[in-house]
């Protein structure tokens, strides 16, 4: 995810060099998304093969995209990346548990709406990296904002039993999906001919200069 590096004045920086690492990181959220909509949406069912997926594209991808944009200095993208990728990682032992993967008594003993909090705790997270989205390109501000609906959704479901937010969920990840592919094609194609092969949209916003 693109960002602004900074550094304080009279201050010599030595960074090393590596690539964008946005691409692989939208890539994994676009991956694990589309995977998990489908269940949502009903057009498959259970979670043990969600599992893998959240593993290791949705949060092991983001990880290592997120320890990327942090030596890139990169705070916006190394901290949105890393943080989605924890909650994968949350989300997958969630149903490791769920199943009983992890013994009869935690699977029948846990209270689903800890989970709803957990939720309520990202929407909170996702707004404020919302505005931070604004200073990047528009196609990230959008995927921000589904993530926003996503995670709307997603509490309101658990804690106070909407089925209007399961249905605002499953549509909301399903286009977290499209977008995050596009991100992902638009970061790799543009950077490897350095040309706009495809827009993204100019950062805007009362905050931009």
């Amino acid at each position: 995810m693109a960002g602004k590096t900074t550094a304080p004045a009279n201050v010599t920086v030595v960074q090393q060099v590596c690539a964008e690492p946005g691409a692989l990181g939208l890539f994994g959220l676009a991956l694990v998304t589309l995977v998990a909509s489908s269940q949502k949406l009903g057009i498959t069912s259970g979670t043990s093969l969600i599992i893998p997926w959240a593993i290791f594209l949705g949060a092991s991808a983001q990880l290592a995209a997120s320890i990327y944009d942090f030596r890139r200095n990169n705070i916006f993208g190394g901290t949105a990346f890393g943080a989605y990728a924890f909650f994968w990682y949350g989300v997958a032992l969630t149903w490791m548990t769920q199943l009983g993967m992890l013994g009869e008594k935690a699977a029948t003993t846990g209270d689903v709406k800890q989970l709803g909090f957990a939720f309520l705790g990202y929407l909170i997270f996702t707004i404020y990296m919302t505005v931070g989205a604004m200073g990047t390109n528009k196609v990230l501000f959008i995927i921000f904002f589904l993530i926003d609906l996503l995670f709307l959704g997603l509490s309101s479901n658990v804690l106070l039993g909407s089925h209007f937010g399961h249905t605002l969920a499953a549509w909301s990840e399903l286009l977290i999906s499209i977008f995050s592919f596009y991100g992902s094609a638009g970061v790799v194609l543009n950077t490897h001919y350095n040309k706009e092969i495809l827009p993204v949209g100019k950062p805007f916003g009362p905050y931009i200069n």
